[in-house]
């Protein structure tokens, strides 16, 4: 397990220098003409930011848009303009500042498009199939979910599936769908998102390995990248910082 803190003054600053990396990741991994770079997006404030940003630094970046597959963590099961599902709103920024490949961009099925959750994840794991994910970003709760996987919830505990639906999930935002465990650790890079005073505690759970909590145990095969802000930083010790 390699974990890298890579810590920041500013929310801003995080978002800017994420962005800046992600862009240089994808440029370098695609520098094979036969790669094809699978990236899982993930919801929330931070990652929308980083979305913003990241598509204005494509253009002249060396990033060919047409071979990058874009995933989501987790959904809303909502209809599709819903503006609460986190597709809609990514895919707004990104595809305002470059072209999407529609064959390329997975978002997850809308309650507009399939009976329920539980179907909606069962056609998305068909679509998902055995692909194995460049980047994974995630975002984290205050009490350690990542994706739609939440501690001491069902959730935390699906084994044998990839994709999961979820009834009134915890956070009371009605049925969604999620990434399991099993699938994000699928991932050579995880990069976590985490700005605030409220991520305080679990960055610090988190970064010592908390089995109790899901960020606690999810890692990419190959690296684990933490994008931590001042105040989420507050409780990791000194040296825990790469950056």
């Amino acid at each position: 397990m390699n974990d890298q803190v890579l810590r920041f003054s500013a929310a801003e600053d995080l978002v800017e220098q994420a962005a800046a990396m992600l862009v240089a990741r994808i440029a370098a991994v695609q520098t094979d003409p036969e790669r094809i770079v699978h990236l899982c997006l993930t919801g929330g404030r931070i990652a929308q930011r980083l979305y913003e940003s990241f598509g204005g630094r494509i253009e002249g970046s060396g990033v060919d848009p047409g071979r990058l597959e874009l995933w989501w963590t987790d959904e809303r099961f909502a209809a599709t303009d819903d503006p609460a599902r986190h597709a809609g709103p990514a895919l707004a920024l990104l595809a305002g500042q470059f072209p999407l490949d529609p064959a390329r961009t997975h978002p997850m099925p809308a309650a507009d498009g399939v009976a329920d959750a539980d179907a909606a994840a069962a056609t998305y794991a068909k679509e998902l199939d055995d692909v194995t994910f460049d980047i994974c970003l995630l975002s984290v709760g205050p009490e350690g979910h990542v994706a739609g996987i939440f501690p001491g919830h069902p959730s935390f505990d699906a084994q044998t599936q990839t994709v999961i639906g979820l009834t009134e999930s915890p956070k009371g935002e009605g049925d969604r769908i999620s990434l399991t465990v099993a699938s994000l650790r699928r991932s050579h890079e995880v990069w976590f998102l985490l700005s605030g005073p409220d991520k305080a505690d679990v960055a610090a759970q988190a970064l010592a390995g908390s089995e109790d909590i899901p960020a606690g145990v999810v890692r990419g095969i190959d690296d684990t990248l933490w994008f931590i802000d001042r105040e989420a930083a507050a409780e990791l010790p000194w040296f825990r910082c790469d950056l």
